[in-house]
């Protein structure tokens, strides 16, 4: 089960979140998003959590809403899937395209 975890201190680290969701069952993964592609590297406030099975995950979700971490109260809920809007969108953007239709004189 993959869980998203916002609203995070720039001082947590990975580790940080392993130990909070080990309590509840075994840890897959854990990131914590960062700004790597502009170069600073500075967190942005929101990570992943990949647990094994989804009860311990669900379990874990009950038990940390609402927890503080190092200051800040954590935004703990189950990760949406990656949906195919992004790609169905581009798809629509590029048959709507102006230079894909033929022009008519009337």
């Amino acid at each position: 089960m993959n869980i998203y975890v916002g609203n995070l201190s720039f001082g947590v680290t990975e580790e940080n979140l392993r130990e909070e969701f080990m309590v509840f069952g075994e840890v897959k993964s854990v990131t914590i998003m960062d700004d790597k592609y502009i170069g600073s590297g500075q967190p942005r406030g929101y990570g992943f959590v990949e647990m094994t099975s989804k009860s311990e995950g669900t379990t874990a979700i009950s038990n940390l809403v609402g927890k503080k971490l190092k200051g800040r109260v954590i935004d703990v809920v189950e990760a949406l899937p990656l949906s195919d809007q992004r790609a169905m969108t581009f798809t629509n953007i590029r048959s709507n395209n102006r230079s894909n239709r033929s022009r008519r004189r009337k």
